[in-house]
């Protein structure tokens, strides 16, 4: 199948009348109510808000790793809803970056191999090369051949952003990613996060509970329950 082509001149991430239920029976919860929501090519964005507000879970759903119930979700232009989950699993593979607060990496593979696999399946050329690059470019060139039960919670996070800078994604989302890290090392992370927004051009879309953090952002958008409370520029 051909991959999906990935346009500049239309928004980042387009997501009109997004509803989501989580659960089953009487445990479902309406979590994301009526999103409408434009994020422009290069653009930083905070999501913030109270827990359970939706915050996650609207990320996921930009991400593509959740599909809401009703509405529509594009990245650079490609509709989600028009792919199957073979075609988007490759789409989110080559265009979106994901960075999580419990790192994700794969205990059985060395930090190169971890950055290296997913460029593999995205099906581009020289991954250990790239990935060995990426690694060094976060400060891990000498950690690239260590597990990550041999690295720190702040080594095993760079890992994780150089994992997902790797293939150039169009989108980089990040949750909560210095939840699990003490403040100097946060800070070390988010301006790795930053540094690879600003010099790729990169739309960056960053889950936080930290409102200085948010407004580094050029938008700051926040969630309660469930729906776009506000939207403001700092």
């Amino acid at each position: 199948m051909t991959q999906p082509s990935v346009s500049t001149s239309v928004p980042a991430i387009a997501l009109k009348g997004v509803n989501l239920s989580l659960g089953e029976g009487a445990a479902r919860v309406h979590i994301l109510k009526d999103i409408d929501l434009n994020i422009g090519v290069g653009e930083a964005v905070g999501l913030v808000g109270p827990s359970g507000s939706g915050k996650s879970t609207l990320l996921m759903v930009m991400a593509g790793l959740e599909r809401p119930d009703r509405g529509s979700v594009a990245v650079s232009g490609q509709s989600f809803n028009a792919l199957d989950e073979d075609a988007l699993a490759r789409f989110r593979g080559r265009n979106v970056g994901i960075v999580f607060q419990s790192f994700h990496l794969i205990p059985t593979m060395t930090a190169l191999e971890n950055v290296a696999v997913p460029l593999e399946m995205a099906g581009i050329a020289g991954a250990d090369a790239q990935a060995a690059r990426e690694l060094a470019a976060v400060g891990l060139g000498e950690r690239m051949h260590h597990y990550p039960a041999q690295m720190s919670g702040g080594e095993q996070q760079r890992v994780a952003v150089a994992r997902a800078l790797a293939p150039h994604p169009a989108i980089l989302v990040a949750d909560e990613p210095t939840g699990n890290l003490d403040d100097a090392t946060g800070r070390s992370i988010i301006e790795l996060l930053f540094a690879g927004h600003k010099a790729r051009g990169t739309t960056l879309v960053l889950v936080t509970h930290d409102n200085a953090l948010a407004e580094r952002c050029d938008r700051v958008v926040r969630l309660r329950s469930g729906r776009i409370d506000s939207e403001n520029r700092p």
